[in-house]
């Protein structure tokens, strides 16, 4: 069984990886574009259907200004952008934002910009494996109403690749990322030529009548109407997501890691932003009409639209109606429309991993977060975010519209701590800076920080006044229990560093015990126990003594004749227990050589066996388990487990055969 596991997890995540093989693990800019920019990218394939779905609710009249709230949200994604550049050359340890905070404004900020970025790497998985399994069931209609499963599927393939390694899944998810770049390049340039030339057909939509929500008959005039155009300006601002994982991904990237990661994130900006644009200009130029409720807001000749009407996404209108003679071309756009949310994903898995592994190591999430699997990636990371998407996926039956909601907001909480204590970071280093050059650059940084901030601050307040009865307070409660659970964790590793200390006490702490008194804990008379009693006496206590529970009469007075028949140099105390327990004589017994001598050491030897089934396990050492677990508590008191390996455990240890040129020749 072992030998079958050890092979299936070779088969699926690779041989093993020395350590020193990490700076082969590193990757290049080619790579960390699809590798941390994916998320970012992906958003073209969602941000612009959030700002026209938000915008229908006002009606026909009000997606004529989509283009104008695109280019707010660009102008909002290259601000940000041109900050981070200054983030990742500031702090290039991979820390980002947390880092930013925790040094310039103190450890509660930190925890605070970390936990509203574990809560949003979550969401991302969920958002956009949820988003490509809508695509994926419009694409292949036996999937409709099975989303949520096959997104538990998708989530679980993309786990497996980021166990293999960030280089490899990164090689691994390249391809499929600049497909999707090539195919919004050829939809976008296909589609400008075919508009200056009069030959853009109309999308599908195009024949479609959109009627306002309730509410808003006047359109996007008035409170309510600005308020709306808000709430599509902060659906929009999606797109940055992922902005934030390049600085926390920094020691992924081969030297110069600073400049690489930089580079990467002017590329991503500029990318990211062309693409937002062209869709929403030609989502105008070829009358896409998209509704938040199609059932009720969409009218074909003045009556409603049929029940087995589908409203397709819109880049697939788009690019149905730019390759109107080419459908084949739509199709393509669409599968690696898809490919990319699914992808989007991976953008989290690579930038929760590491900062969970950063918060580890200070003591703010479990230790085991910190250390690196067979293959160099923080697997546990891993694991941990994926199973955190699934149960978000299946609470929410994988609908991008009910988790959007609770989308950005962690993200522009981390970008606006971030950004301030940037402004706090230059002004430090300014203080002391005497070289004018130097001191020009910082000078421009800080300029550039300090936009930033007044606009991801301008930002947050919009999400969270449109957006916080829209689900957004769920984000904000999760980022709040986050934040505590990582706090009391911190207060934890705290507490036990204290207790364990050297202090003053350290002389007395090496001091020996006065005696050791060896107790070794017999139920039979077999070859566990004589293997125990044989441990027992090596080890030369000062006291060492056999003990048994005398349940039954007969079977005491039978190990009582066969010890004294193979004349055992131990004696052997019996210990009466009325009420046939076990656990509570052996605990009373201990606890009263403890009283009686304080300084004593109690050694107890326990016999176990060791088996090879899981099942095996359930029929052996129960009273066992439950002794060790009470004399664990007991101060004073050793417990030593004596093994014995029954039969079925050959060949379960995985060290039988000796791997390939490990054994010196001639052995």
């Amino acid at each position: 069984m072992s030998d079958l596991s050890d092979a299936a997890k070779r088969l699926l995540l690779g041989r093993p990886v020395r350590s020193d093989r990490l700076g082969h693990t590193l990757i290049p800019k080619r790579i960390a574009l699809p590798v941390f920019a994916s998320d970012a990218l992906s958003s073209v394939a969602y941000a612009p259907d959030e700002i026209l779905l938000t915008l229908s609710l006002a009606g026909a009249s009000a997606l004529v200004i989509s283009p104008w709230v695109g280019l707010a949200v660009a102008f909002v994604m290259l601000v940000v952008v041109a900050s981070y550049r200054q983030n990742v050359h500031a702090y290039p340890s991979g820390g980002g934002d947390y880092e930013v905070a925790t040094t310039n404004l103190g450890p509660t900020a930190g925890v605070t910009v970390a936990s509203a970025l574990l809560v949003d790497y979550v969401l991302t998985v969920a958002v956009s494996i949820s988003s490509g399994a809508q695509y994926a069931a419009t694409a292949f209609p036996p999937l409709r109403g099975h989303e949520a499963a096959f997104a538990v599927g998708l989530v679980i393939l993309l786990t497996v690749a980021n166990l293999r390694g960030v280089k490899e899944s990164g090689t691994l998810f390249a391809i499929p990322v600049y497909m999707f770049m090539f195919a919004i390049g050829a939809v976008a340039i296909v589609g400008a030529i075919q508009f200056l030339t009069g030959n853009l057909a109309m999308a599908e939509s195009a024949q479609l009548q959109l009627l306002p929500g309730s509410g808003l008959n006047e359109g996007v005039s008035g409170l309510a109407g600005f308020f709306l155009i808000l709430r599509a300006f902060a659906s929009g601002c999606a797109a940055l997501t992922g902005v934030e994982a390049i600085s926390n991904g920094v020691p992924a990237f081969k030297k110069p890691k600073s400049k690489n990661a930089a580079t990467t994130l002017a590329l991503l900006g500029g990318i990211s932003v062309t693409m937002i644009l062209s869709i929403l200009l030609l989502a105008r130029a070829t009358h896409v009409t998209f509704a938040d409720d199609p059932m009720t807001q969409l009218t074909r000749n003045g009556q409603p639209v049929e029940a087995t009407y589908i409203q397709h996404p819109v880049i697939s209108q788009i690019s149905t109606a730019v390759f109107h003679d080419v459908p084949w071309m739509a199709v393509i756009v669409s599968i690696v429309t898809g490919l990319i949310l699914i992808l989007a994903a991976n953008t989290a898995f690579n930038g929760f991993p590491v900062l969970g592994s950063i918060l580890a190591r200070d003591g703010f999430l479990p230790r085991q977060l910190h250390t690196r699997g067979d293959r160099l990636a923080f697997s546990n990371g891993i694991v941990t975010l994926a199973l955190a998407a699934i149960a978000l996926i299946i609470a929410f039956d994988a609908e991008v519209t009910r988790l959007i909601q609770l989308y950005i907001v962690g993200v522009f909480v981390s970008f606006t701590v971030s950004q301030f204590g940037m402004i706090k970071h230059w002004g430090r280093h300014l203080r002391t800076e005497a070289d004018p050059a130097e001191r020009a650059r910082m000078m421009r940084s800080r300029v550039i920080n300090t936009i930033g901030f007044i606009m991801t601050a301008t930002v947050l307040v919009v999400v969270l006044i449109t957006k916080f009865t829209h689900g957004a307070w769920i984000a904000i409660l999760a980022m709040a229990i986050v934040f505590a659970l990582m706090q009391s964790i911190h207060r934890h590793y705290a507490q036990v560093r204290a207790e364990l200390a050297l202090g003053a006490d350290a002389a007395s702490a090496r001091a020996l015990p006065s005696r050791v008194h060896a107790i070794v804990l017999v139920s039979h008379l077999h070859r566990p126990t004589m293997r125990a009693l044989s441990y027992a006496r090596a080890s030369r206590p000062q006291i060492l003594e056999a003990l048994t529970v005398g349940v039954d009469p007969e079977d005491v007075e039978a190990l009582r004749a066969q010890w004294e028949e193979l004349a055992i140099p131990v004696p052997l105390r019996v210990l009466d227990s009325p009420f046939r327990e076990i656990t509570r004589p052996v605990l009373t017994y201990v606890r009263s050589i403890r009283r009686d001598s304080p300084r004593d050491l109690v050694v107890v030897y326990i016999p176990e066996y060791v088996v090879g089934h899981w099942w095996e396990q359930l029929l052996h050492n129960q009273s066992a388990l439950r002794l060790k677990g009470r004399l664990l508590f007991t101060p004073g008191v050793v417990v030593a487990s004596v093994p014995w390996q029954l039969a079925s455990t050959e060949g379960q240890t995985g060290l039988e055969d000796p791997v390939r040129g490990t054994v010196p020749r001639g052995y």
